[in-house]
């Protein structure tokens, strides 16, 4: 491909007035409109004595700050590209970007709570309105991890050197449902000082999720899975007063090790891996590996009677693939194998329930996907700001995710940023006759039919009451 004129008879001019770059926020918007963001955001949100009008119009923010996270906005700045070419004919009520960040800067703490209760209904009116979660009225799964968010500047409130050496980092918590048939949802989101602990508020946090789990159509099997720092007899109960099970890995402790020592060799189930599987502590592919099931071990002896828990503690063993087979001249003496622990009581049967908590990590697909998105960074030198931020791009995640379920097969299981490349980044000239709007696109669009399927579900009949 090369310019089919020269230098000189090339030259721009940003003057057309019809013309926008997102028009995927069309249908998208639309979505969010039916599943009631504007109604939840006004009815919870309350914004008294702020001096500013920061609490103004609680809905009209919301609204487009989650539009500016659909089309890829990762700071406040980044929100004013909403205000280009026709952008004002197809949408009300767009702010500029110094209201929003005065909307973000007079958030409190008293209204965390607020928009978590506009992220938990938005989930479930989503859930209602799109296939979001196929298969959740079988078995679904609730993953807890969290993350930590790498900020720079002084003046950023809770940024505290922590997990990483010589690193300011905020602390963010996430929890995500997900069902063998469908890519992972934010059930809710917490932001936290950078030194916080992983397990902190964990409880109560695992309480909330389920129960958003429940809301969303998760009537069947509920298991939530959650890595060694939420390892505690807290989650497990937790898991129980919601009717749910659990699959948490242990980590090494005294009490595992002498279980695991006490294992007959014949127990072990040999597993081959259909694609190998990255071993995190030594950067090796693995395609093998042993599991065994220990039936009734009994956790958290230390605490009183009451708190333990007795469940099953199924291993997966490795190979120590970090230490030579053959030094020197003398082949290996005897194998030397990792052990991967975890406690569950969930009705799977021995392999499949260590493959299901194996599949945990899809939850640090939703983490990567927020990374190379919105949560690039977090803008504001306020903590509560950012925090409001976190609780928007789980919204936005949540509405992008219900878009690609309505639109195909394919964008179902997208990462956000092919919905956003495929379904909102489509230039399109706006014309109006006879009081109607028409969005004239590019002509042989790669994605002409799923983008069209998708505007015409959203943009039919309204859906019977």
């Amino acid at each position: 491909m090369q310019s089919s004129h020269a230098a000189s008879a090339v030259s721009a001019a940003f003057d057309e007035p019809n013309l926008v770059a997102d028009a995927g926020l069309v249908p998208v918007m639309r979505l969010a409109e039916r599943a009631r963001l504007p109604e939840l955001a006004d009815a919870a949100i309350r914004i008294e004595g702020a001096g500013n009008g920061g609490g103004a119009h609680p809905a009209a923010k919301v609204m487009s700050l989650v539009a500016a996270m659909c089309a890829g906005a990762d700071s406040i700045d980044d929100t004013g590209r909403l205000r280009h070419g026709a952008m004002p004919i197809l949408f009300d009520g767009i702010r500029a970007p110094s209201t929003l960040g005065t909307f973000l800067r007079s958030l409190t703490h008293r209204h965390a709570p607020q928009l978590h209760a506009v992220h938990r209904r938005f989930l479930r009116e989503l859930a209602v309105h799109t296939p979001l979660l196929p298969g959740a009225r079988t078995v679904a799964f609730i993953d807890v991890d969290s993350t930590h968010k790498r900020v720079f500047g002084r003046a950023k409130q809770g940024a505290q050197y922590g997990r990483f050496k010589g690193i300011r980092t905020l602390h963010p918590l996430l929890a995500t449902i997900s069902t063998p048939l469908a890519r992972p949802v934010i059930a809710g989101v917490r932001l936290r000082q950078g030194k916080s602990a992983d397990s902190r508020g964990a409880p109560t946090f695992v309480s909330e999720a389920l129960a958003t789990a429940t809301g969303t159509g998760c009537t069947g099997i509920r298991v939530l899975r959650a890595d060694s720092q939420f390892y505690n007899a807290g989650v497990v109960a937790a898991c129980r007063r919601a009717g749910a099970h659990f699959s948490l890995t242990t980590g090494m402790n005294p009490s595992i090790k002498r279980a695991i020592a006490a294992i007959d060799e014949d127990a072990w189930q040999h597993i081959r891996y259909p694609t190998a599987v990255l071993d995190t502590d030594t950067g090796e592919l693995i395609s093998d590996a042993e599991v065994a099931e220990i039936p009734d071990y009994t956790a958290f002896t230390g605490r009183p009677k009451a708190e333990r828990v007795t469940a099953r503690l199924i291993v997966r063993r490795v190979r120590d693939l970090a230490r030579p087979p053959v030094q020197g001249e003398q082949g290996e003496l005897f194998p030397v194998w990792r052990h991967h622990p975890f406690l569950t009581d969930s009705p799977f049967e021995t392999l499949q329930a260590e493959q299901h908590h194996r599949h945990h990590a899809v939850i640090e697909q939703v983490i990567a996907d927020g990374k190379a998105g919105p949560l690039a960074h977090l803008p504001s030198g306020k903590f509560n700001a950012n925090a409001a931020w976190l609780t928007l791009w789980a919204m936005t995640y949540n509405l992008l995710r219900a878009a690609g379920a309505l639109t195909s097969l394919f964008h179902a299981k997208a990462t956000t940023a092919t919905i956003r490349d495929h379904l909102i980044h489509v230039p399109a000239r706006i014309a109006r006759s006879a009081r109607r709007l028409t969005l004239h696109l590019p002509r042989n669009w790669p994605r002409q039919h799923a983008w069209t399927h998708l505007l015409d579900t959203l943009h039919g009949p309204p859906e019977p009451a």
